[in-house]
Parts: C-alpha cells; sequence; structure tokens
C-alpha cells in the first residue's frame, strides 16, 4: 500500500506538473478542449441545429446563451487521477496501457454527457445549472474515475487468477 500510495502521488503530482506547463496548456490541452466542444456540438446538432461551436465555447445561436470549457470542466483532471492510479497499481504495461485508453475514453464520454446536459440546464435554469456544475456533475466524474478503476482492478484480478487445481 505504501509503495502504491507514494507511486500515485508522484505521479500525479507530476502529471498536474505537465499539464499546467505553458506550452502543454497550448499544445495539447486547448486544442483538446476545443475539440471537447466541437464533439458536443456534432452531438447536438441531429436534434438542435441552433448550437454552435466556437473554440471551447458551446452557443445557441438562436438565444446566445453559451457554455465554456475551462480548465477543470475537460476531464483532463478526472483522467490523471485515473492514470496515476492505473500507473500505480503492479501489472503489465500492456495492461496499464489499455486501461488507460479505455479509462480515458469512459471518462471523457461521461463529461461529453456533462457538458451537453449543462448546455440545457443553463438555458432552462440558471440556479440549477450552477448546482449541477459545481455540485453534482464534480462528483459524479469522480466517481466515474473509481468506479473505471474498480473494473480495471477486478479485470486484472480475473487475468492473473490461478486456475484452480482440479
Amino acid at each position: 500500500m505504501t509503495r502504491f500510495l507514494f507511486i500515485f502521488c508522484t505521479v500525479l503530482g507530476s502529471l498536474f506538473a505537465i499539464e499546467m506547463l505553458k506550452p502543454v496548456q497550448e499544445a495539447v490541452i486547448q486544442p483538446f478542449t476545443g475539440l471537447l466542444a466541437a464533439l458536443s456540438t456534432a452531438l447536438i446538432l441531429p436534434f438542435d441545429d441552433t448550437v454552435i461551436a466556437q473554440g471551447r465555447i458551446l452557443r445557441d445561436a438562436a438565444t446566445g446563451f453559451a457554455v465554456s470549457i475551462e480548465a477543470g470542466c475537460n476531464g483532463v483532471e478526472a483522467a490523471i487521477v485515473l492514470i496515476a492510479g492505473i500507473l500505480a497499481f503492479p501489472a503489465s504495461l500492456r495492461h496499464k496501457l489499455v486501461a488507460i485508453l479505455a479509462g480515458f475514453f469512459f471518462v471523457q464520454a461521461l463529461n461529453v454527457v456533462r457538458i451537453i446536459s449543462l448546455f440545457y440546464l443553463g438555458q432552462w435554469n440558471y440556479t440549477v445549472f450552477e448546482w449541477f456544475h459545481l455540485y453534482l456533475w464534480p462528483v459524479l466524474i469522480m466517481l466515474d474515475v473509481l468506479i473505471v478503476f474498480a473494473i480495471y482492478l477486478q479485470w486484472l484480478g480475473k487475468h492473473y487468477a490461478k486456475p484452480e487445481a482440479q
């Protein structure tokens, strides 16, 4: 457990430090955040042709309401926590890479649902929007991280389980 906590905290601190570097923000984080806005817009467009993406902003052309996907709202921090947990737990490099890719996908899939829901909640009721944005969705995103990590541990357990003697 001590080894896990040491590696987890070291990886977590290192990845957060790397994420905060200006070149990483400009070359990776900001374009990724814009991609999330574009993906959210693409998913909404078949049902609502008034939504447009402008960089990291989703805007309703009819009402003018917009949400901006800021740092902390792009799912990167949640993914970093998951990645740190996966890297800290003993497993083969192949298993870790599969878990990181699958986990990142699931965290971001839920984050896109979050972005879209907040876009519509904000147009419906700003007080409800704020409550979901500040309280409910952060908990749900971190719960997603925990569930994905638990599934990963269960998958590892099945993979590394020794066959029972017959």
